[in-house]
């Protein structure tokens, strides 16, 4: 961390999804990663939410570091316009280039892609690879199906009861900030 801010990966949908709560959520959050003076890293789209997230914190004045593959650049609009650019070959490049840029992870609503992320970066916590903080922003409940599911993982006995652990859901952005804040606290202790 040593010579850049704080950075914040946000894992999220490049749709807008139903609930218009999604969108006020990514948006609190991009306008509180810009408030504490926090780097954004993000999927370099300007589509759903993570253009919302994205939008919001540069309009704060916050730092971003886009990654995006060539293939995606016109389908999810990448932003040309921003200092932090990274065009990468392979979404697995990509996912690997945002991980390691970053000091947490937050995964909000999203789809395939967004669950693809968050279980590689859970893996990855679970062989030993990082001990990086994992936030779910669980908004309206939206990732309560995989809460149960992770449960159901370590309840048949297909993971240890220190999953758990690995990964923190959260209800609002508030709780998030608060977590994200003692995790600043504690890398830079």
């Amino acid at each position: 961390m040593a010579g850049r801010a704080f950075s914040v990966c946000v894992f999220c949908g490049a749709r807008d999804g139903d609930s218009p709560a999604h969108g006020r959520a990514a948006r609190a959050l991009g306008q509180a990663i810009a408030r504490h003076g926090w780097r954004l890293v993000y999927g370099a789209g300007d589509v759903g939410l993570m253009g919302e997230v994205a939008r919001a914190a540069r309009a704060g004045g916050g730092e971003t570091l886009g990654v995006i593959p060539v293939h995606l650049m016109a389908r999810e609009t990448a932003r040309r316009d921003t200092r932090g650019l990274v065009v990468t070959e392979t979404m697995h490049e990509r996912k690997k280039v945002m991980f390691m840029n970053s000091d947490a992870i937050v995964v909000l609503p999203g789809g395939a892609g967004s669950l693809d992320e968050f279980f590689e970066v859970l893996t990855w916590h679970q062989i030993g690879l990082h001990e990086k903080p994992l936030l779910l922003l669980n908004s309206e409940g939206y990732w309560d199906k995989l809460l149960e599911l992770l449960e159901h993982i370590v309840e048949q006995g297909f993971a240890d009861e220190e999953l758990r652990r690995y990964v923190q859901p959260v209800a609002s952005v508030a709780q998030l900030c608060e977590r994200l804040l003692a995790a600043r606290s504690s890398a830079t202790a």
